[in-house]
Order: structure tokens, then C-alpha cells, then sequence
């Protein structure tokens, strides 16, 4: 496939799965994942997930419609996978517990909580009992997988079983009607408390209801649903998925940014929603029910809300997992041409099919607004305040327009504050183009890999009209994250900004998107440790603000006090070297640093948030700075 390696640096709340976690907590999710990074091919190209080469869309990775099979992995090409992750590691791994890497296969290998994750199921016990066999053929170069074919064997009949229970309950009369047939989002419930058996038997009676509403029009999706949740496979085809699931559930137990996924889902490890021109959504939320998926909220025409959607490009949904979902629907928007739906509307008893020609416009996703900003009056002129609330890959293009924006503002702007608060990242790319605004042709980042070899970013050089050379100031709290830190850090450490807020949360490693060895999926691996430009570390350090303000947490923010410093197996810390390009850092200072101007006549304000004039009246009246670099207290 030759995936472009792009650098994220998004701040990954703790992911890696341990102890008895409920089945759906421990799935991570993509929107807690790192950023994007370069080709390991080119090492000058890598940084992370947070990093991309450029914004071509030839770049942007194109994903295939899933299969609905599960995951799988022979013995040969598990191993294949665990070197490449051991050795690529941007330090070495830490050892891997047997109870922890056994709840999480059980979680990675049920997708509905029927065969591993349910309640007294017996396979749940098996992969206990084999789980230091697991670990010890997984991590060894060479032999066979012998107890990942003893748990496939119980899964052989456990499943066995439990399809036996859904064909018997199919195959009885049942009083639903097709509209609750189809409604009921049932295989999103809890597994934690859900029988199997008795979810089993009452996903037969949702199936046969419907069958017998839809009559022989229901036949292929009925299909799909009994191969999907009850996969007729002998022992060593269980024992292929169990191996798939050990993968996926060892990589985030040696690296907590880290991921391994199938190609049929391998969306699920990229930061899609990052991208300067991210998909197409089909719809905004949908709930999977037992033939199909229902749409819950922001169909994308013709599809309608209230749809159950039975077929997308060609798939049938019944029984698919979150991920290839997730999947089916990115890859069908971007398809070039139409696709087809299937659904089954509302008062409807035939399904209908629908032509998808998915245009780039129709979605408000795929445009990208303007970074919001606030105009906060200071003295005779006044301040904008600039929301980043992620670094996506356009963040230069969007800093540029608000830019000119203060160029050309009738109100002469005196200073610009970028609002980084609650940022948790995103595009190693996204910040080094917004940085160039600030800091044209400076030397960035210097980013270390196992091997010690360094590699070192600088960044553009905008044309004069679209620089800032007037003061700046970042506002940073504890969810200010990866590349956020990026920003906030290059301008402090080059004497061009302030920082003012909270000590920040401390990720100071991006990850890389791979190809696996095993040509089976793709890979998102911590291969690089970044420091500032004068060397300071980020990783489980943070940034500690010259202006100390305890900024009120954001609505919907994480104020648990995580940091990357409480993250289990974390990388660790780095110190590099000072690579601050002399003149820009003269030019910084003789420019008179990071000094703001008193604002005439001393009026400041009024602030939508109470924080953010509280933040500017410091920056016109500073208080003694502290080290940015000292160690984060009182997060």
C-alpha cells in the first residue's frame, strides 16, 4: 500500500487497557489517538501522526469496504507484526502483563459481546488460562501458536451454541412488527451485564420478525447477520482471530498512543477528522439494531433520518463492527461515482434503493470555517483572541486568513492571543505552517528515534503581508496537548510569546502511521521524542506558563488532572539539543521579546470568558515570570 508516514501528536488519554475494563471502554477510540507523522521510509518526512508531508489529496490514505469477516492473522504474521512494533518503538518496550494483554484480547475479539466479552462465557476463562502461552509464542520470533488454537477450539463451541439458540429463535412466530424489529438498537447495549445466550436468542427473534416483514427481500441481510454474529468458523479460523485480537490488544499495552488495526478497519487508527479535506459524513450518529443500522441524526441526502440502512456500496451492515462501519461510510463518500443504499424508510415494509453521488460540497464537514475569534477592545486599539481548539492540517491556512484579518482590521490590532486551552493536538504539519507566521525560516523541533539519530523541522517562510510581527500570547491549561504544546512551546522558547494559564499536559513523542510487515494492516507506532527548539523537554513534563492562572476548566473539559506523566507506560522523558536559529532569535529579542504594550487609557474589555481578560489584563501588566520549563505543579 506504501502509506505516506504522516506525524500525530494528538494527547492520548490513558488507553491502554488493563484490569477489568467494561467491553466498550476499551476500544479505543480514534478520537483519543495520537496525530499524524511522515513516512519512516523518509526520515526526513517522519514526525508523527500530527505531521503530514503536504495537503495533497494523493496522500490522504483511501479505505476499503470491509468484508465483515473477523479480523485474522496467521501465527507467522502476528509475530511479523510484534517485531516490527518492538523495534520501531522510539524506546525500548516495557514488559507486557499476561492478566492485562487477557482482558483486553477478550474485548478486541467481541465486537458485540456475544463470543469472548459476555458474561460467563467460557472463552473469557480460556484466554486467562493461556494468556502468558499467548504472550510468550506472540513476542518469540519463531514456532507455532498453540494456545491461540486451544482458545479457538472453545470458541468453536461456544459459538456453535449460541448460533443454534438465534436459529431456533428465528425460526419461531414472534408478535413484532417490522418497525420494532428494525428499531431496537440492541446490539449497542451493555455486554457487561447482556447472557450472550440470552442475547443470542433475542437477536434470532429480531432477525426472524423482520424476515417475515421484509419476506424474501430480508434474504441476503439475514445472511450477513448470522455470519456476522455467529461466524461459522472451525478451530484454527478462530484461532486466526484470536491472534488478531492479541495483536490489536498488545500494541497499546507496550505504547499507549499506539495501534494496530486490520485493513478492513483501518480507518479507526488515523485521525481522519484532522485532515485538511476530511470525508464526507453520511450521517452524524446511527445505532446498529439487528439487520442493519438505523440513523439516529444528520443523514446526508437522500439518506433520511429514521433510515435503516440494510447495504451500503455493495455491504451488508447487519452484525458489523463499530469499526467497519465507520469504515464503509468513509470509504463509500469517497468514492468516485455513485453507490448504493439500501434502506428501509419509515411506515415502510419493502426496502428501497438509494443512488449516493457524494459531492465534496454537500457537507459542511468537508469546508472548513474560519478559527474563531474574538475582537476584545484594549485601550485605543484591541486585541483578537484566536480559538485553536485542534491542529488540523489547514491550521496555516486558517492562522493565515486570521491574520489578514488583523491587518486589515479597521481597529488597530495591539496583539494577538491564541486560545490553545482544551487543545489536544492533532497536525505535527497544521502547527509548523501556523508557527511560520511567528517564526518564518526558524528551526524547530528536534525529534530523536531509538536509534539516536536526530531529525530537525523548520519552518516556512509566508510572504511578508501575511506575518505577524506584533506581540502574541498563547492561553494553555492541563488538556493543552501535543501539538498545541508544539505551538504554545516553539514561541516561548524563542522569546516570542507568553505563555499564560495552566501547565500543560506533556506529550512530547509523535507517532507514525505503517504498513504492517505482514501486508495485513496498518500500524500507528510512538517512533519519535521531540523536544523545543532550545531543547526543553515536553514529554511527561509540560510546559509551565510564565503567567500562572488558574484557568476554570472549559465546558465538557477533562479537569481529572491527567497528564502524560500518570499515562501507564508512557515514553520517557527527553532533553535535546538547542537548535533555535540565531537570527530569528535576535530578532525576536530586539523586537523588544515578549513585551506587550500598555494599553492607552488602561480600559480592557469586556470578555465573553471572564479568563480570557483576566489573562490579558496580566499580559499589560506582567507578573515576574517563572521557568516555562519547570516542573508542572499543582496541574
Amino acid at each position: 500500500m506504501g502509506r505516506a508516514t504522516t506525524r500525530t501528536l494528538r494527547a492520548c488519554a490513558a488507553v491502554a487497557i488493563a484490569g477489568a475494563l467494561a467491553w466498550a471502554a476499551t476500544r479505543p477510540s480514534p478520537s483519543t489517538t495520537a496525530e499524524r507523522l511522515e513516512p519512516a521510509a523518509s526520515p526526513a518526512a517522519a514526525l508523527g501522526p500530527d505531521a503530514a508531508p503536504d495537503d495533497d489529496d494523493d496522500d490522504k490514505p483511501s479505505f476499503r469496504l470491509p468484508s465483515g469477516a473477523p479480523a485474522a492473522l496467521g501465527c507467522a504474521d502476528a509475530k511479523r507484526v510484534i517485531v516490527q512494533v518492538r523495534q520501531g518503538l522510539a524506546y525500548p518496550p516495557g514488559r507486557v502483563r499476561a492478566d492485562a494483554l487477557a482482558t483486553s484480547v477478550a474485548d478486541w475479539l467481541d465486537p458485540h459481546g456475544l463470543w469472548s466479552a459476555a458474561p460467563s462465557t467460557p472463552v473469557a476463562a480460556a484466554l486467562e488460562r493461556r494468556a502468558t502461552d499467548l504472550l510468550r509464542e506472540l513476542e518469540s520470533p519463531r514456532g507455532d501458536c498453540p494456545a491461540a488454537r486451544q482458545v479457538g477450539d472453545v470458541l468453536v463451541r461456544w459459538v456453535g451454541d449460541l448460533r443454534r439458540q438465534f436459529r431456533a429463535r428465528r425460526a419461531a412466530s414472534s408478535p413484532l412488527t417490522l418497525e420494532a424489529a428494525l428499531s431496537d438498537a440492541i446490539v449497542d447495549g451493555d455486554v457487561a451485564s447482556r447472557a450472550a445466550p440470552a442475547f443470542a436468542a433475542l437477536l434470532g427473534e429480531r432477525v426472524g420478525a423482520a424476515e417475515r416483514g421484509l419476506g424474501a427481500a430480508a434474504a441476503p441481510f439475514v445472511q450477513a447477520a448470522e455470519d456476522r454474529f455467529f461466524p461459522d468458523l472451525d478451530g484454527e479460523g478462530w484461532a486466526r482471530a484470536v491472534l488478531a485480537a492479541t495483536v490489536r490488544a498488545y500494541v497499546p499495552l507496550v505504547d499507549p498512543h499506539g495501534a494496530w488495526a486490520p485493513l478492513d478497519e483501518e480507518a479507526s487508527v488515523y485521525e481522519v477528522d484532522l485532515d485538511a479535506h476530511p470525508p464526507v459524513e453520511l450521517w452524524e450518529k446511527i445505532a446498529r439494531t439487528a439487520l442493519g443500522a438505523r440513523i439516529e441524526s444528520g443523514a446526508l441526502a437522500p439518506l433520511k433520518n429514521g433510515d435503516v440502512v440494510l447495504s451500503l456500496g455493495g455491504v451488508a451492515t447487519a452484525g458489523l463492527p463499530l469499526e467497519q462501519m465507520d469504515q464503509l461510510a468513509i470509504a463509500v463518500a469517497d468514492a468516485h461515482g455513485p453507490s448504493e443504499a439500501i434502506v428501509v424508510r419509515d411506515g415502510e415494509t419493502s426496502p428501497r434503493t438509494l443512488s449516493l453521488l457524494v459531492d465534496d460540497g454537500e457537507s459542511a464537514g468537508t469546508a472548513r470555517e474560519d478559527l474563531p475569534a474574538e475582537h476584545v477592545p484594549y485601550g485605543d486599539g484591541q486585541v483578537d483572541v484566536i480559538g485553536i481548539h485542534e491542529v488540523r492540517d489547514d491550521l496555516g491556512e486558517q492562522m493565515t486568513r486570521a491574520i489578514l484579518h488583523a491587518h486589515a482590521s479597521a481597529t488597530r490590532v495591539r496583539g494577538v492571543v491564541l486560545d490553545l486551552r482544551g487543545n489536544g493536538g492533532g497536525s505535527t504539519d497544521g502547527a509548523i505552517a501556523a508557527l511560520g507566521l511567528f517564526l518564518p525560516g526558524a528551526t524547530l523541533f528536534p525529534m530523536k528515534r531509538r536509534d539516536g539519530s536526530l531529525e530537525t523541522e523548520r519552518a516556512p517562510e509566508p510572504a511578508a503581508a501575511e506575518r505577524w510581527t506584533g506581540p502574541v500570547a498563547a492561553l494553555v491549561d492541563g488538556n493543552t496537548a501535543s501539538a498545541a504544546e508544539m505551538i504554545a512551546g516553539a514561541l516561548a522558547a524563542y522569546k516570542r510569546g507568553v505563555l499564560v494559564g495552566r501547565p500543560t499536559y506533556g506529550k512530547g513523542c509523535a507517532q507514525e502511521y505503517q504498513d504492517d510487515d505482514a501486508h495485513a494492516g496498518v500500524l500507528r507506532l510512538t517512533t519519535l521524542l521531540y523536544a523545543l527548539p532550545d531543547g526543553a523537554p515536553v514529554q511527561r513534563v509540560g510546559l509551565a506558563p510564565a503567567i500562572r492562572i488558574p484557568f476554570a476548566p472549559l465546558p465538557g473539559e477533562d479537569a481529572s488532572g491527567e497528564s502524560e506523566a500518570k499515562l501507564a507506560d508512557a515514553p520517557p522523558t527527553w532533553r535535546g539539543p538547542d537548535v533555535r536559529d540565531p537570527d530569528v532569535l535576535a530578532q525576536a529579542e530586539n523586537a523588544g521579546g515578549t513585551a506587550w504594550p500598555a494599553p492607552a487609557g488602561g480600559a480592557i474589555g469586556p470578555c465573553r470568558d471572564a479568563d480570557v481578560c483576566r489573562a490579558i489584563h496580566a499580559l499589560a501588566a506582567p507578573a515576574k515570570p517563572v521557568s516555562r520549563t519547570a516542573a508542572a505543579k499543582g496541574r
